[in-house]
């Protein structure tokens, strides 16, 4: 259902060298852009993510409980994911772990203080349970 998510940014060349490298790791690359904005995906894939500089002229800011999460393929891919934002100049909100049964994630935020996990279900999760 959603198509891609847009964060905001101060300095587009600073945070697409950190979306650069998250999105390398996850496979994909930037599918569009221009001097105020940038995403990543795959036209026709899952949902991409985009930054761009308010078009408002106001400052960036972080919403408070907002956050994007990104589909890893593995545990390990969760691992490297977390790794890599905090190598990026991210920080830690959450080391990776299961925070209940078949949820395996960990949460980071970017270079301008936006908040991403990167998490992964077990084969099965959530079957048997109606929405």
């Amino acid at each position: 259902m959603i198509g891609y998510v847009t964060l905001g940014t101060q300095d587009l060349r600073r945070a697409a060298e950190f979306y650069d490298a998250i999105a390398a790791e996850m496979g994909v690359g930037r599918m569009g852009g221009d001097e105020r904005y940038i995403s990543w995906g795959v036209p026709g894939g899952p949902a991409g993510i985009g930054i761009t500089l308010p078009f408002d002229g106001q400052p960036a800011s972080v919403g408070n409980g907002v956050m994007v999460a990104l589909e890893a393929k593995d545990r390990d891919q969760v691992d490297r994911l977390h790794a890599l934002a905090l190598e990026l100049g991210g920080s830690c909100e959450g080391a990776p772990g299961e925070r209940f049964p078949g949820f395996y994630v960990a949460y980071f935020r970017d270079r301008d203080g936006n908040k991403l996990n990167a998490f992964v279900f077990a084969p099965g999760f959530g079957e048997g349970h109606d929405a």
